[in-house]
């Protein structure tokens, strides 16, 4: 396994675990005990993770592993979830897309509708994700709106009061949220307070506000709230989502689809 393999799955036991032991962590990539410690020590300079004696440990509720360490995890689940948050934007509206994999997943999925590929233009996207316009500035039939910002490395977002500024310009048919967590009482969330504000934005500037969230991420709480639940007309998530938590969304009045 290369080192880039090796790392790219280290990141991602620590992220489904948590914590990550180096001897479990060797067993399971079949190398040295050794050449954890090396591959940990380099993450941790980078600030990918936390050593710890005998491993290391996520970051605080603050801390978000870069976009590319995370597309792998639920991917199935996040494209089905795509593809029905896609279905949901009609020809010719204006969409607001937050960052975020499953929102990037979104941003595919529209790509590939076969009634979008004409009209002038066939979708207006807003987004202050840089990835997401990369992706889709490429698609002639496509307006692409890139808020202004400060960069975060951690998700590719552009964030702060240059962001602020074009976001009160301009009205949504449909704004598409990706979080951290979702909960009936704390609302969505995400970990930081500056894309928890600009996501926030989103939502106050569209008619119709959906949730694209894997059922791993609700009945959860995170650091900075976007909006509470009775401000989500619609939550996207997958069928692994219990009866009990789709009905008490339903109680707040949010419409739950589960792909």
């Amino acid at each position: 396994m290369s080192r880039d393999a090796r790392w790219r799955t280290l990141l991602e036991l620590l992220v489904e675990r948590g914590r990550l032991e180096v001897e479990e962590a060797a067993v399971e990539l079949a190398v040295s005990p050794a050449t954890i410690r090396r591959d940990l020590d380099r993450l941790a300079e980078q600030q990918m993770l936390v050593r710890t004696r005998g491993g290391a440990v996520v970051h605080g509720v603050s801390y978000e592993l870069p976009l590319r360490y995370k597309t792998a995890r639920r991917a199935s689940e996040k494209q089905r979830i795509a593809k029905a948050v896609a279905d949901l934007v009609a020809p010719g509206e204006a969409v607001g897309l937050t960052g975020g994999t499953t929102t990037t997943e979104v941003a595919r999925a529209l790509a590939v509708r076969g009634d979008l590929t004409s009209a002038s233009p066939a979708l207006t996207v807003v987004t202050n994700a840089l990835n997401i316009a990369g992706e889709l500035a490429v698609r002639p039939q496509f307006k692409i709106v890139v808020t202004g910002g400060v960069a975060r490395p951690q998700s590719y977002e552009l964030v702060g009061p240059l962001a602020d500024g074009v976001l009160g310009q301009i009205t949504l048919d449909l704004a598409v949220l990706g979080v951290v967590a979702f909960d009936v009482t704390h609302g969505a969330a995400a970990h930081d307070e500056a894309e928890a504000a600009i996501n926030r934005l989103l939502c106050e500037r569209a008619q119709r506000v959906v949730v694209a969230a894997d059922s791993s991420k609700l009945g959860r709480r995170a650091f900075a709230r976007i909006c509470a639940a009775e401000a989500v007309d619609t939550l996207v998530t997958d069928t692994a989502v219990e009866p009990g938590t789709v009905r008490r969304f339903e109680e707040a009045g949010v419409r739950v689809v589960a792909v």
